[in-house]
């Protein structure tokens, strides 16, 4: 049984509770002074603590997704099998293939009335980097009146260690897009959702990494190309955006400045602005001082030529440890006088699921007018 299962919680929260049952019955009993009654007690507490803690932590995970499997969970994912080399051609489905397809949650089976979200694997052309994803098709993708059209795409990231699956059933992506298109307060859209992080268990903070991931670039061009080639998504430029919490709200931002041509809107849930350099990022720049330049937002705005792109970003008043840094971006990017900026501050709000859920759907909506 995974780590993100609902019967290893269900499991744990029986023990929890049997352990309780069983101390409060066998305590009296135990109430002597012998070494064997004081070692009882003690092993009782012990473990009774032990499954409690337990059951808070696989909660915990589930409702946020840090992480995906219990060799993710003791740091036991070291293989190097993120970069592939391709030597016979890129098979029929070119750089992406698709592993499986369900209905979106809550959604009818159809997917002309309720979309489809599929499963894919995609190989960056150039960079070599291969990661899994999930692409949220909305309900007019199957339509027979729309069997012409294309359509916008956003590319939606979780942040780190975060899994691609809690965006889909944590963070709602695909039900609110259906939504907001129902209602009519966004265009239908494709959706790509993934990791930033797709050379696990680094933390690549969506850096080019000297003789290391070519992360940005993949973004930037990499993934654009496979969606293209295999769905119907537009080809010109405005047809793209990037939307991201925490470590993804940071990478939404940075490649949307970065690369305005491809992505004519970025938004930042809770982000930060500058690339962090700790155990789980290691060296990220190998001393070249413009590559890390270039990874401070704050160095960007102030020494590149303003980008031609809306960006969007969010933080709390309370309970959002990026707040003023998010005030002192948005008048940055205000003082540039070129690239367009939207904020969304809450009263109050932690850096968590319940937080972002409140900001997706008016950041959803928001993208989506400034895309073509």
């Amino acid at each position: 049984m995974g780590l993100m299962s609902k019967t290893v919680l269900w499991l744990a929260i029986f023990f929890a509770v049997v352990l309780f049952v069983g101390t409060v019955w066998l305590w009296p009993r135990l109430a002597r002074r012998s070494w064997r009654a004081v070692s009882g007690r003690v092993g009782l507490l012990f473990a009774t603590q032990l499954a409690l803690f337990s059951c808070v932590g696989l909660a915990a995970n589930q409702a946020f997704g840090f992480y995906a499997s219990w060799a993710d969970l003791f740091g036991q994912e070291t293989g190097q099998g993120v970069v592939v080399e391709h030597t016979q051609g890129r098979g029929k489905d070119g750089p992406l293939r698709v592993v499986e397809t369900r209905p979106v949650p809550s959604g009818s089976k159809r997917p002309e009335i309720g979309g489809q979200v599929q499963k894919v694997q995609i190989v960056g052309r150039t960079t070599r980097i291969a990661t899994p994803a999930f692409v949220y098709l909305p309900p007019e993708y199957f339509q027979e009146q729309y069997r012409t059209r294309t359509f916008p795409a956003a590319v939606a990231l979780t942040g780190y260690p975060g899994t691609a699956g809690a965006l889909v059933d944590k963070l709602n992506y695909p039900s609110t897009a259906r939504r907001l298109a129902r209602d009519g307060r966004m265009q239908p859209m494709i959706l790509v959702m993934m990791r930033p992080t797709v050379a696990p268990p680094r933390d690549t903070e969506c850096v080019d990494i000297p003789g290391g991931p070519q992360t940005e670039s993949f973004f930037a061009k990499d993934l654009p190309e496979a969606i293209s080639g295999h769905y119907r998504v537009g080809t010109k430029p405005g047809t793209w955006g990037i939307i991201g919490d925490s470590t993804g709200g940071y990478c939404a931002l940075k490649i949307a400045m970065h690369h305005p041509k491809v992505y004519a809107a970025g938004v930042g849930l809770s982000a930060y602005y500058k690339a962090p350099i700790d155990p789980t990022t290691g060296d990220l720049f190998h001393g070249d001082k413009l590559l890390r330049n270039r990874a401070d937002l704050f160095w960007y705005l102030k020494h590149e030529p303003a980008p031609d792109t809306a960006l969007l970003v969010t933080s709390s008043k309370q309970g959002e440890p990026n707040y003023k840094d998010t005030l002192k971006f948005i008048e940055q990017v205000k003082a540039n006088g070129h690239t367009r900026v939207a904020s969304i501050i809450l009263e109050s709000g932690g850096h968590n699921f319940n937080t972002w859920r409140r900001e997706i759907p008016p950041a959803l909506e928001w993208m989506s007018g400034h895309l073509s």
